[in-house]
């Protein structure tokens, strides 16, 4: 009986962790290597090719007492072959800035009138310059029409949460339209891990919940398909009252009053 209780009593050998081996510790290593080398790589390769690309374009149209081959056959003898990278972005850049600066002035805009009235003209040629003038100017011009906040709304059903961009408010044909008696805003929702695809939803403004983060931030959340959170640190923080950032509040009310 007594021995019986002793070996019901007798405590349970513990089972120490054995320690990582010499290959799980080179995997490690390669691992963390490769995180911190891949970004590197990566970006140094899509500058290089970017730069590649830009010159194979634009040096084919410099004449060819400025190409800097022959400059540098000069200085170094005939037989020097040396592939100088980048030249042909410093000449896209100096005939961009020439090219706008001419378009600022009289001479410059009467052309560029007189030119898309000869555009508009031709059917086809129409319609893909509009297009293309269109996307320039919403990329490229200097003025506020940008993503103003990232923001959450329910979609595709209510309970299923988004990551999506405030744009503007609903102008026009489009804000008459919606049976609403409150703000409409025109939300881009985009796609994981392309954002530059995804959707046009006009959404009231009731149903739009304002995040703390920037956009920039945003777009990193959704091409990491949710992997990379910019707020991680800060969940200690307390939410903003109705999901509205206080600086957005705040600006609210300085336009309510201008109004």
């Amino acid at each position: 009986m007594q021995n019986r209780d002793k070996h019901q009593t007798a405590p349970e050998p513990l089972h120490l962790r054995r320690k990582p081996g010499i290959l799980a510790n080179l995997r490690s290593s390669f691992l963390t290597g490769l995180v911190v080398i891949a970004p590197v790589g990566l970006t140094v390769w899509l500058i290089w090719t970017v730069v590649g690309w830009v010159d194979s374009f634009v040096l084919p149209f410099v004449p060819d007492p400025y190409e800097p081959e022959r400059f540098l056959k000069e200085i170094f003898g005939e037989d020097t072959q040396i592939n100088v990278r980048g030249v042909g972005v410093v000449f896209f850049l100096v005939f961009t800035v020439v090219i706008g600066w001419i378009a600022k002035g009289v001479i410059g805009r009467s052309f560029i009138a007189w030119a898309e009235v000869l555009v508009d003209r031709m059917p086809i040629v129409r319609s893909i310059y509009s297009g293309v003038k269109q996307i320039a100017e919403t990329i490229f011009a200097q003025t506020d029409s940008k993503f103003d906040k990232a923001c959450l709304i329910e979609y595709p059903r209510a309970g299923l949460w988004a990551v999506a961009f405030v744009s503007t408010a609903a102008k026009g044909e489009i804000s008459r339209r919606v049976p609403r008696n409150e703000n409409i805003l025109s939300v881009f929702l985009p796609t994981t891990p392309n954002p530059t695809s995804g959707f046009l939803l006009f959404v009231p403004e009731s149903e739009v919940i304002y995040l703390d983060m920037s956009v920039e931030d945003a777009a990193k959340l959704v091409i990491s398909a949710g992997l990379v959170y910019p707020n991680a640190g800060h969940e200690d923080l307390p939410p903003t009252p109705g999901g509205i950032p206080i600086d957005v509040e705040n600006e609210r009310q300085r336009d309510k009053l201008g109004a």
